[in-house]
């Protein structure tokens, strides 16, 4: 086998949760093949078991837990699981997502189904994890975000966006907070990726129009939000912490619409 020379995760233990479909399992798997040890955590832990097979079958190091307890107690208990028999030196919250629902419908279930997955499960998982990243001299501590928390907005969704935008800035103020024990803490903030469970977002019609407004002219791939992960995790990203990297083809870019259709009458 040939010696790598980059992104070199050979002897490190990762957690990644939402790490059965989709993205988390790009990140699971990415992370696994630079030789990490990889505890996806899931909550429908039959997707993680079928992953960590899939992987195990390829030699790499995945095993699967459940993501269901939300609780400080319940996040504490999946950090301390992870870091047993072999510390822990990277910690991805990936697991979120939306439950659409208008401000004028939105209620109290709802809003807090979103805060507690997207943004406060980043306090416990981060709050568990700082004893055991230090305890390895750093690590890393890496967060899906959205470009809907600080850079666009969506109708029917003005609760994610506050979750994200509640990410970012922890991401930033964790960032600060943790550097004198050389954790760095990082997030990527995908645009709109091709993956299983986009619901309305998840027609052909609805990902046909998506990739049109799109300047590199197509949806995203998980692997693409993966691998900005993997660079995150690695040695080679080490002076790199409170930052976010966008992942959106371009989406952002235009002022209007009318700059889309202007950009593709002059092609």
């Amino acid at each position: 086998m040939t010696e790598r020379t980059h992104f070199d995760l050979s002897g490190q233990r990762a957690l990644v949760t939402g790490g059965g479909r989709g993205i988390g399992a790009a990140i699971v798997t990415r992370l696994a093949e630079a030789g990490a040890e990889v505890i996806a955590a899931n909550r429908t832990l039959s997707h993680a078991e079928e992953l960590a097979a899939a992987l195990g079958a390829r030699g790499l190091k995945v095993t699967a837990a459940t993501f269901d307890d939300l609780s400080r107690r319940g996040l504490k208990s999946l950090v301390d699981s992870a870091a047993s028999n072999g510390g822990l030196d990277i910690l991805v919250h990936n697991a979120g997502g939306c439950l659409w629902s208008s401000l004028e419908q939105l209620d109290e279930a709802t809003l807090e189904a979103t805060l507690g997955l997207n943004l406060s499960a980043c306090f416990w998982l981060t709050q568990a994890a700082i004893p055991h990243l230090r305890a390895r001299g750093g690590g890393r501590i890496l967060i899906t975000s959205s470009v809907t928390g600080a850079r666009a907005a969506m109708v029917d969704a003005s609760h994610y966006a506050a979750a994200k935008a509640g990410v970012n800035g922890f991401i930033r103020n964790a960032a600060l907070e943790l550097a004198r024990d050389a954790i760095t803490v990082n997030g990527v903030e995908p645009g709109f990726i091709a993956k299983p469970g986009r619901g309305v977002l998840g027609g052909a019609e609805a990902m046909a129009k998506i990739a049109e407004d799109v300047p590199l002219g197509h949806m995203g791939e998980a692997d693409d939000i993966a691998f900005a992960m993997l660079f995150l995790a690695s040695r080679e990203a080490k002076y790199i912490t409170g930052q976010t990297i966008v992942v959106d083809g371009g989406a952002m870019l235009p002022e209007t619409g009318w700059a889309m259709d202007r950009a593709r009458a002059t092609r």
